[in-house]
């Protein structure tokens, strides 16, 4: 579409591009932007200008239709949000762990093609670039120790472990081997050796220079968490009310788990029915997770379409992936390149020695997939010109597309798809570890009271250790995941909240439209009409839906 908000959009893209290529290379952007971005101080006020600008020239524009009003609504929204967070200083204490920095420059190498000798000299020099990637973001992180803007001091401590194990963990060796002994294998291999060290320089920056300048607190107070949930959200949260409505979601999903769990085993307990389905529902090798994983996947393609969605044909190609050495510790989704020759992507981090319960990892097979993370991801890939380039590719909100993917676990719910023994059980335990979040994040960060009925089993206020107990005993994340998991609410103030709250946005989204319509709801129509809309913050989905 030929419009002036378009054509922004379009000029904005390569702009970002430019002054970001591992971002362009990251989510596929059709071009050679380069190869390293600069995180220092000079380049994210280039990136800062730009983002000033592009708003100031896009509110100047009128619409001149539908499509036009919607890209510049989204626009708007996205550029408006990352000016004021650049202005309060946020890129000066970008951590993040563990899904910040340390894991988008493996993440980079990773989603590299890898179809002929070009590509492996890219991985090379994505993998050579790192050290100078992790140079510029310690400038920026030095500039928030000179602005007093620090991170918190368990982030600082928990990004050199991450860095560390980065490094000793060896994670681009992957790739040397799925190369072999080509005419590039000393390159690749002096390329990743690269970037090993850089990964262990940052965390001897982190411990011996960062630590002592931390902050020693972990939450982050209502005015950085309110911003950071217009980031996360495109909307502005009313904490009280969405910390209230947690509780009372938390206790709904735990009185039907407890009648599912009956159904499994009559008169057991809760932790004997999880011990029981453990043992009984689980693979034991890499090769037999892999294979379920590939045929679950499919196999929900091949039900949805024509039926409830209208999956186009590019879509239905859709890539599953092992990750070995992973410090992400949960699976994720990458979204096809802008041309779709790469394709959309799940990833599974596994480690040696693992049993994979497959009773409680069907659900998350329909929140990375489809219908939820790649049917909404790929649908803007293929939209064309009906969507902007801005909304195809950058205008990404967490409150919209993690919404979506747990409204997607609950219509495989109503569908009457978790039919294996257990595998319902595990979608109400993964919607139970959603709504411990909305309470955790919430409470923690602005330093609520636990209300007195709970209060009496998990303490009165909140900490690290109160909010690993609220997220093994009511969220029932194994011991082992929930640590790491703290650990990313508490560096990332306002996203774990995106989940629940984002359902709640669709799922009231999806009862307006019914009750508007009465018999002659269509949910295929539904569905088609909310995706094709791309993505956008949930007061705008509100908004347009609603028309």
């Amino acid at each position: 579409m030929a419009t002036p908000i378009f054509a922004l959009a379009d000029e904005y893209i390569d702009a970002s591009a430019r002054l970001n290529p591992m971002w362009a290379g990251a989510v596929g952007v059709t071009g050679d932007f380069g190869t390293a971005t600069d995180f220092g101080p000079d380049a994210e006020a280039e990136r800062a200008r730009l983002n000033r600008d592009t708003l100031a020239r896009l509110r100047a524009l009128d619409p001149t239709g539908p499509d036009d009003d919607l890209a510049k609504r989204h626009m708007e929204e996205r550029l408006a949000v990352l000016v004021d967070r650049h202005e309060a200083g946020e890129w000066r204490r970008s951590l993040q762990v563990p899904f910040g920095i340390f894991q988008s420059l493996v993440g980079y190498v990773d989603v590299a093609p890898r179809s002929g000798e070009d590509d492996w000299a890219l991985n090379a020099a994505r993998m050579r670039a790192i050290p100078e990637m992790l140079g510029t973001w310690r400038q920026a992180m030095d500039a928030g120790i000179e602005a007093g803007q620090t991170a918190s001091a368990r982030q600082a401590a928990e990004g050199a472990k991450q860095a560390r194990r980065t490094a000793e963990s060896r994670v681009f060796d992957k790739h040397l081997q799925a190369y072999g002994e080509g005419p590039l294998a000393a390159e690749l291999r002096a390329a990743a050796d690269a970037a090993y060290a850089g990964y262990a320089d940052a965390a001897a920056y982190l411990e011996q220079r960062y630590l002592p300048h931390a902050d020693p607190a972990d939450g982050v107070g209502e005015e950085r968490y309110l911003l950071a949930a217009r980031y996360t959200l495109g909307s502005r949260l009313d904490p009280r009310d969405a910390y209230e409505w947690g509780w009372e979601e938390l206790h709904r999903i735990e009185e039907e788990m407890a009648a599912e769990a009956a159904k499994i085993l009559p008169g057991a307990s809760l932790d004997e029915v999880t011990e029981h389905l453990n043992a009984t529902r689980s693979l034991d090798t890499h090769e037999a997770f892999l294979a379920w994983l590939q045929e679950k996947h499919r196999g929900a393609l091949e039900a949805l379409d024509g039926v409830h969605f209208d999956i186009h044909p590019r879509l239905m190609d859709l890539d599953v992936q092992l990750v070995h050495g992973s410090s992400s510790g949960a699976p994720y989704y990458t979204g096809p390149s802008e041309d779709l020759t790469r394709p959309g992507r799940t990833w599974w981090p596994v480690s040696d020695g693992e049993r994979f319960g497959t009773w409680d990892e069907l659900t998350t097979v329909f929140h990375e997939g489809v219908p939820g993370h790649h049917l909404q991801v790929g649908q803007t890939r293929v939209a064309g010109d009906r969507l902007s380039r801005f909304t195809r590719l950058f205008g990404s909100v967490s409150g919209h597309s993690e919404g979506w993917a747990l409204y997607a676990e609950r219509l495989c719910d109503e569908l009457g798809w978790f039919t294996e023994t257990g595998s319902r059980l595990g979608m109400l335990g993964g919607s139970a570890m959603r709504a411990a979040r909305v309470v955790i994040d919430i409470g923690w960060h602005l330093g609520y009271p636990l209300p007195d009925a709970e209060a009496e089993r998990h303490g009165r206020e909140w900490s690290f250790d109160t909010a690993l107990d609220v997220l093994t005993t009511r969220g029932r994340v194994p011991a082992h995941r929930a640590r790491p998991e703290i650990v990313r609410y508490q560096g990332w103030p306002a996203q774990a909240i995106c989940y629940k709250l984002g359902e709640r946005a669709w799922v009231a989204a999806r009862d307006e439209a019914k009750a508007a319509a009465g018999a002659g709801f269509d949910l295929k129509a539904w569905h088609t009409a909310a995706l094709d809309l791309g993505p956008m913050g949930l007061d705008n989905l509100a908004a347009v839906l609603r028309k």
